[in-house]
């Protein structure tokens, strides 16, 4: 009874869940974490069994392939619980892993905080069920999931959004660009093709032809911005000898796009770091066919990325699926270029998302939660 369980599927994930360790040390110091991570929550001192890289797939058809390697990664786990018989556990995000080990983990009475909720507001809202009957409470990282999760009767608190406290730049605009030679007379554009290698299979067939494209239309300079667990050897090798020269950053990446004038982004996190930023943005994804069918007809769901979700409308170009081509980045990189007002008008926006998220922050509030959760179920 002297450990946590954590246990995160993927790259941003990880990164709360280790500055939730870190808060929460602060609190309690003796006890230790173990679980499934990257390297920010091993430099924390959780002892990983497995990195994310191993479960980190995206897609129901293709998590197919993978299986067998998820089942062992799941007996493993499923088998060091039972050694080390933790006080608590976080499961952060990752539903389809972690709602399942909820499961096993109720059985053996361990309390469980679940931090970043399921998209039960797209779909499979009969999660619900297996998170009423399992989790003890929901840390929620946007404050309109409160409601839902009120509805269901469901112990669940908005601890803040984990990005309020790590977006930050240290670097003015002027000191990024001659940092790496940049020419700050031209146009820069950032690129976020995603973190996981199955993004970058259906993406990078893309991206190239339009950066090429744009390089031409404008003489504009880029900066590819590469998730931190992906191979800086394996992303070069899926661009064309022409574009060998572009640069690619492991680090600076908040720095990069607050210093660009545009961010081509996959959905995900990064649309909410490149708004935070105030950068102008178009978000993009591409998932095998399969599951983009079956998933539009389980969903009902206007908009794709989470920026246009807290806006309620679409504020920033969403190219999904058929929609993701060199042609369709181009046509929306112009409209954003040549027009001010557009420009203005997402700025704006953006402003309006960072209120409605507020100032809480979350990795503390996580913890806190956390500390009661342990000092309760000692009682």
């Amino acid at each position: 009874m002297d450990s946590i369980l954590i246990v995160a599927g993927e790259n941003s994930g990880e990164k709360y869940g280790a500055s939730l360790v870190h808060q929460f040390k602060k609190l309690n110091p003796s006890l230790n974490f173990f679980g499934i991570g990257g390297k920010h929550m091993a430099s924390e001192g959780v002892h990983l069994l497995f990195s994310i890289e191993e479960l980190a797939v995206v897609g129901g058809f293709e998590v197919i392939s993978h299986l067998p390697r998820i089942k062992i990664i799941f007996n493993r786990v499923r088998k060091e619980i039972r050694q080390k018989k933790p006080a608590a556990a976080v499961l952060i995000d990752s539903p389809d892993f972690n709602l399942r080990l909820a499961k096993k983990l109720k059985k053996l009475a361990i309390p469980i905080l679940y931090y970043i909720s399921p998209t039960v507001w797209v779909w499979r809202k009969w999660r619900l069920k297996t998170i009423k009957k399992n989790i003890k409470k929901m840390m929620l990282i946007f404050p309109f999931e409160e409601k839902i999760y009120k509805e269901y009767n469901i112990p669940a608190v908005y601890v803040g959004h984990p990005l309020i406290e790590k977006v930050k730049t240290s670097l003015k605009r002027e000191e990024f660009r001659e940092k790496y030679g940049l020419d700050s007379q031209k146009k820069l554009i950032a690129v976020l093709p995603g973190s996981r290698k199955s993004e970058l299979k259906y993406h990078m067939p893309v991206l190239p032809e339009a950066i090429q494209k744009i390089k031409n239309e404008w003489d504009a300079e880029f900066v590819l911005l590469l998730a931190e667990n992906l191979d800086k050897n394996y992303f070069s090798s899926l661009f064309p000898p022409s574009l060998k020269d572009l640069k690619i950053l492991t680090k600076n990446h908040y720095e990069a796009m607050a210093a660009s004038d545009l961010v081509l982004s996959a959905c995900g996190t990064a649309n909410l770091e490149a708004a935070f930023l105030g950068t102008p943005l178009i978000s993009f994804y591409r998932i095998s066919p399969l599951t983009y069918f079956f998933g539009r007809w389980l969903t009902k769901i206007n908009n794709f990325s989470i920026v246009n979700i807290l806006a309620g409308k679409r504020i920033i170009p969403e190219l999904i699926q058929r929609d993701f081509s060199a042609e369709k980045i181009i046509q929306e990189t112009k409209r954003i270029f040549n027009s001010e007002e557009v420009r203005s008008e997402m700025k704006q926006h953006f402003l309006k998302i960072k209120e409605i998220l507020g100032e809480k922050v979350a990795s503390q509030n996580a913890a806190l939660e956390l500390d009661c959760l342990i000092k309760d179920s000692l009682n």
